[in-house]
């Protein structure tokens, strides 16, 4: 945000010192960057680029990829391949660094007056869709936003007069959320003017392609996530969830997905492929393993068909992980698994090619943002939570349902052939009263738990919000055993010093736009606390 207000106040006083030579000036000397007004449909393929991990003359890996990264390692999605990396551990960034603030970028300077300009200009072009396709991805980054960071700065964003700015309480954020979805939702529903398909496909390519209707589901989603992320809260409310689900993303066919052109420039492919070189040192933790293979409790004796599509097999041709902060500890060699781009356990390095590589790892894999599986969970999740077991089976099956269609459809190349998953398979699967069980017999474990497969690899931002509304370790009723059956919690020297045997809620916000002159605000919200990290969100508060 700094840039912005830096290259903002550093406009403005150029105006000033040469306001009367300012016309002959622009006749001589056009702008080699842009014109000062663009046309919107060129801004929008780089909003969109900043869901994942932008790249721009003025910093890259803004998204949620980058944090992603890291994000990963507190839900047990991934740890390194060596012990002592203190995100194993728990911790959040120390010192100088703007790790885990890049989705602070994202929002603020990657999309940000980007996107601002996109609505203002949409508007006085009539170009509807444009607009309401601004307050949608406006209304996913507030809430991407808070949930990564707590109070932020809302009200007094975006400023350029300003140098320091005020943090904003979460609970408004959230209001602001469901306050921008239903302007989105008033605009992309308006039609005429200089609203088109057509022309939306322009800025959208490698999105929704101009679909309008995708985009009002992708609005009714984020609103969806908005009244589900506060089931511990006492005006939570299961029917809202279930009425934005129900009228949200359903099909794979409706996944809200970033696409890569994949030319060979880095900015066009996959945060996670081989070319950007940003996963080689993760390898997938023993939690997710021990949930396919058949070892977790919730699911014990299933191997789930799965599990070849998302992990990587070790060189005896079994499904195995690491635990975090260990390293290969405790894992014969030939247990070791490969890296996520099919290399040796040991070696961090991207192979030339990603022929060896699956799922959302290789170049050209499309990356998932929002998908019908985990809206389908969301309502599983507000159906039991409100007592109809019926409904939370059905829509607990067709989250596992469509989480397998969703993997053969996009993610089945470089699979070996013997485990792909057939008809037959998948209905064998689903009809496995351990994996499905009866309507009875389900609990809020199966689910959370499915729907933590579902997303593992690219939902890491929502299956954190998921494990902190359940404090990690929380108790299922129904059970009597935590929802995440067998997650091991770091502790000891395993959990990060400074976090002071507390697990991470948080992330501060970024070093470098906020600790470098908003100093009085951060003292103000705790932020200067070595600690802070661990400071629960209201999001999860009882």
């Amino acid at each position: 945000m700094k840039k912005n207000i830096i290259f903002y106040l550093t406009s403005i006083a150029l105006v000033f010192s040469f306001s009367s030579c300012e016309k002959k000036i622009d006749e001589a000397f056009a702008n080699p960057n842009a014109s000062v007004r663009v046309p919107v449909e060129t801004l929008l393929p780089g909003i969109i680029g900043n869901f994942v991990g932008s790249s721009a003359a003025a910093g890259s890996a803004y998204g949620l990829g980058n944090d992603g990264l890291y994000v990963g390692r507190y839900v047990q999605y991934f740890a390194t391949n060596s012990a002592g990396n203190q995100y194993d551990q728990m911790g959040g960034a120390t010192g100088a660094s703007d790790l885990l603030g890049s989705v602070w970028a994202m929002h603020y300077f990657g999309m940000g007056e980007n996107l601002n300009k996109m609505v203002k200009w949409g508007m006085e072009e009539k170009k509807w869709d444009y607009v309401g396709v601004g307050y949608a991805i406006r209304a996913f980054s507030w809430l991407a936003l808070t949930n990564m960071y707590g109070e932020v700065i809302m009200r007094e964003a975006f400023r350029p007069e300003q140098l320091v700015f005020n943090y904003d309480n979460q609970k408004d954020v959230y209001d602001t959320v469901r306050a921008i979805s239903r302007l989105a939702l008033e605009y992309l529903n308006k039609t005429g003017d200089n609203a088109s398909q057509a022309n939306l496909a322009k800025g959208d390519a490698y999105f929704y392609n101009g679909d309008v209707n995708k985009w009002k589901k992708f609005v009714y989603t984020v609103m969806a996530r908005s009244f589900n992320h506060l089931s511990n809260k006492a005006e939570y409310k299961p029917d809202s969830v279930i009425k934005y689900a129900l009228l949200g993303i359903n099909t794979n066919q409706d996944n809200a997905t970033v696409k890569f052109a994949n030319t060979g420039i880095t900015g066009t492919s996959n945060f996670y492929g081989p070319y950007r070189n940003n996963v080689g040192a993760l390898r997938q933790t023993e939690y997710i393993a021990n949930l396919m293979n058949g070892l977790n409790s919730r699911f014990a004796g299933v191997t789930d068909p799965r599990a070849f599509y998302m992990l990587r097999e070790n060189t005896n041709g079994t499904i195995k992980g690491v635990k975090p902060n260990k390293g290969a500890t405790g894992l014969v060699t030939a247990d070791q698994p490969q890296s996520f781009w099919g290399q040796p356990f040991s070696s961090a390095a991207a192979p030339v090619s990603d022929a060896t590589c699956r799922y959302i790892f290789k170049n050209g894999s499309p990356f998932p943002i929002i998908t019908a599986s985990e809206n389908k969970f969301m309502l599983a999740e507000a159906y039991f939570r409100k007592g109809d077991a019926a409904s939370a089976r059905a829509a607990y099956a067709d989250g596992i349902s469509l989480n397998i269609d969703h993997l053969n459809t996009d993610y089945s190349t470089g699979v070996p052939a013997p485990r792909l998953i057939t008809t037959a398979a998948k209905a064998a699967f689903l009809a496995n009263p351990t994996v499905v069980p009866s309507t009875t017999a389900l609990s809020l474990s199966h689910i959370m738990l499915q729907k933590y497969i579902a997303l593992y690899g690219f939902g890491m931002h929502e299956t954190w919000v998921d494990m902190r509304r359940f404090h990690y370790t929380d108790i299922d009723a129904k059970t009597g055993a935590a929802v995440y059956a067998d997650l091991v919690m770091p502790t000891g020297t395993d959990l990060f010093i400074n976090n002071s045997g507390k697990y991470t809620y948080r992330a501060r916000p970024r070093y470098n736009s906020e600790y470098l002159y908003n100093i009085a605000e951060l003292t103000r919200i705790g932020a200067i606390a070595l600690d802070y990290n661990t400071k629960e969100q209201w999001f999860s508060q009882k």
